[in-house]
């Protein structure tokens, strides 16, 4: 199935108000809390979104159809995000724009380098921003007619999606058997942290993720960072 048809039904071609009316875009993505953001932008902009949290998913989803754009985390826990984008950028047909996303420094160099069209430094909170950088991408037969309503809009996601990754990140530190699983938690923990402006979180994370690439003992640290983890399961609500 290819979603990314450019002779769709007319009432599904983008309009100003609703740029991204007809696309289908493809987030890869493994934070519920960053996906919500995708969600509510997509939902803004008219686009129709599929969710993988994989590298696994996302190519069990590409093997079915092809979407109009797809955005590629590139931490994910079973592989880097490069990975992927490097094997779409070579793949016939090809999708439209492939988009690297992260919160960490020089990642957008990293995910241009192989093969990304276009980048979302995270948090992805901005409408104009969001809309803006995908239809840049596109072909001109995929662009609304004339331009596009101007909605600089900031979205909120659900706070309960971050409870929903903290529960997951407790759950793989739970069952870790081998250190390396704290390269992961260290990079989840830190990215949804800095998306949701936690603080202590995302220190806490950071300092777990400059002992392990510096060879230091890290059992402190992610002790400290599952006991942040725990703290933030007891609250009513997350922050």
């Amino acid at each position: 199935m290819d979603d990314s048809d450019p002779f769709i039904a007319p009432h599904r071609l983008p309009t100003p108000a609703r740029p991204l009316l007809g696309l289908t875009i493809l987030v890869v993505e493994d934070s519920l809390y960053a996906c919500d953001a995708m969600r509510l932008l997509c939902l803004r902009s008219g686009a129709r979104i599929r969710r993988a949290d994989c590298l696994a998913s996302a190519r069990r989803h590409l093997q079915i159809y092809r979407p109009s754009a797809i955005v590629v985390d590139l931490g994910l826990p079973d592989g880097s995000g490069l990975e992927l984008i490097s094997e779409l950028s070579r793949a016939t047909p090809r999708v439209a724009a492939i988009l690297g996303m992260s919160g960490d420094d020089f990642a957008e160099d990293a995910a241009r380098a192989a093969g990304a069209d276009g980048f979302l430094a995270k948090p992805v909170t901005s409408l104009l921003t969001f809309q803006r950088t995908i239809l840049t991408l596109l072909p001109e037969e995929r662009r609304p007619a004339g331009p596009w309503r101007v909605q600089d809009d900031e979205i909120s996601p659900d706070p309960l999606t971050y409870r929903d990754d903290m529960a997951h990140v407790a759950d793989v530190l739970a069952d870790a058997e081998d250190e390396r699983v704290l390269d992961y938690v260290a990079q989840f923990v830190g990215s949804i942290a800095r998306c949701a402006s936690d603080t202590a979180l995302a220190d806490a994370a950071e300092r777990l993720a400059r002992a392990r690439n510096e060879g230091r003992p890290a059992a402190p640290l992610a002790a400290h960072v599952a006991g942040l983890v725990q703290q933030r399961l007891q609250q009513r609500e997350a922050i």
